[in-house]
């Protein structure tokens, strides 16, 4: 009679344990549709964007100015360093247009080549963080659009630039690939066009770096650099990702070059991955 008092406790318990567990994953099944469906038409919300842009028809805005970068002066019986390039500056030729007339938050376009990396850039200064998780028509989206920090503007010599990291690979995922150096050889190239100028970077360095929720005396926090028109602070935020980068580029930038920063995170939500370039064209 014990062991049969036993069984029936047993038997309920079992089979509440089993409800519960089917309720759960058929929870957390749901949960993983629904995000795929979501997913899926982000993705397919951004292709239809791409599949309308243009083609790209870049021409130069200015002759690079005669004999620049390429003579060697004598002083004092010694060659002088060459003179610094000046970029070259290319018109987009209103490939943006219509896009910026349907949404006047965007800014530019980002690609990285061979890349899922291929999306417009938003700018909301006064709401900086708008398109965390919008879409570029202003809808909810959970892979947002990528976007400018706030505190960045035109003139400021580098446009940080944040993007969520999907695990399906879409948005700045691909910038973990970076981690490679290999990777970075094969990809160190960075397209980003404003709406009237077409841009391209050679990336400078890639590194890791926690998020402090408030300054520490010592530590170098990089998207706090949001401004380097001033030599001393554009001096400080080179030795900063240098001292931080995981390989050496071979390419370096001194005071005077544009950079662009781009930052996402992982699975660690207190660490962001970052590239940074430098504008060549």
């Amino acid at each position: 009679m014990k062991n049969s008092g036993k069984k029936s406790i047993k038997r309920p318990l079992m089979i509440a344990a089993l409800v519960v567990f089917c309720v759960v994953f058929a929870v957390s099944g749901g949960v993983t549709v629904y995000q795929s469906i979501r997913y899926a038409r982000d993705d397919e919300a951004f292709d239809g964007i791409k599949s309308n842009l243009p083609r790209a028809d870049y021409s130069y805005i200015a002759d690079v100015a005669e004999g620049a970068g390429g003579t060697v002066a004598e002083e004092d019986g010694e060659e002088a360093e060459p003179e610094k390039q000046p970029i070259v500056r290319m018109s987009t030729n209103g490939r943006y247009d219509e896009l910026y007339a349907q949404n006047p938050d965007m800014y530019g376009w980002i690609t990285i080549e061979d890349t899922r990396i291929d999306y417009p850039v938003m700018y909301t200064p006064e709401d900086p963080e708008y398109y965390l998780h919008r879409s570029f028509e202003k809808k909810y989206s959970i892979s947002g659009v990528p976007f400018i920090d706030g505190d960045c503007d035109a003139g400021c010599y580098n446009y940080i630039i944040y993007g969520h990291h999907m695990d399906h690979g879409s948005m700045f995922s691909a910038l973990l690939d970076y981690k490679d150096e290999e990777f970075c050889k094969e990809h160190s190239r960075i397209i980003f066009d404003t709406i009237e100028e077409h841009g391209e970077y050679e990336v400078i360095a890639a590194f890791s770096s926690k998020v402090y929720k408030k300054a520490e005396d010592g530590v170098f926090i990089w998207y706090n650099y949001t401004d380097l028109s001033d030599e001393e602070d554009f001096n400080e935020y080179i030795a900063g990702i240098n001292s931080l980068k995981l390989y050496d580029t071979g390419v370096s930038a001194e005071y005077g070059d544009e950079l662009i920063t781009l930052s996402t995170c992982g699975k660690n939500s207190s660490v962001r991955f970052v590239v940074v370039a430098k504008r060549v064209v």
